[in-house]
């Protein structure tokens, strides 16, 4: 797979992760959606700011904005939410910055340049610009499935993106249906535990 194609893959991820932003209150997109409050604009900036990292400071191209919420006295998952003093485009904003510096480090760089991430233990932490960007489609990918939990629980919106949703079903009535098939068949299963 080349350069190119790895690079098209992240910015898919990154297009769906900030799809899904879209059309939701403020409340909504920063609201805990689960127990451990993950919540869908603390998302964008958690892959922001490991982004930032990944294609910074592991390839010697530090990102040139300040973010306070990495520095090692800063609070334990400050980057998984947002304040009320960071607004969506804030941190929507912030990721487009993130991802064109990363994209001048991808884009200057051999695949097979080495890296080094400072916080990974000794043992692994020399890498080469494809295995980040490899972690990276993985990181960005699995925080958008978690997206696409989290916006489904508010308003029912599920897919990969606005024009192709990846999905087998079409309307609320067939997800529906199938849903209930699910649950008549969990009810139905003997307990084997």
């Amino acid at each position: 797979m080349s350069k190119d194609d790895l690079r098209r893959y992240l910015q898919l991820g990154r297009d769906s992760l900030l799809w899904k932003l879209e059309g939701l209150s403020e409340y909504d997109i920063r609201r805990p959606l689960v127990p451990t409050g993950t919540n869908l604009l603390g998302l964008v900036k958690h892959v922001a700011s490991v982004e930032a990292g990944y294609f910074g400071d592991t390839f010697g191209r530090p990102f040139p904005e300040p973010l306070p919420w990495m520095d090692d006295d800063a609070d334990v998952n400050a980057d998984m939410w947002v304040t009320p003093q960071e607004s969506r485009e804030d941190i929507a904003g912030l990721y487009r910055r993130v991802w064109a510096h990363s994209d001048v480090t991808i884009e200057a760089l051999d695949l097979d340049a080495p890296g080094r991430v400072p916080w990974w233990k000794p043992q692994s932490a020399d890498v080469t610009l494809h295995r980040i960007l490899i972690h990276m489609i993985a990181e960005t990918e699995r925080h958008c499935g978690h997206a696409d939990i989290l916006r489904e629980s508010v308003d029912g919106a599920a897919g990969w993106r606005p024009d192709s949703s990846n999905l087998a079903f079409a309307t609320a009535e067939e997800f529906r249906a199938f849903h209930d098939r699910i649950e008549r068949a969990a009810r139905e299963a003997p307990d084997r535990a």
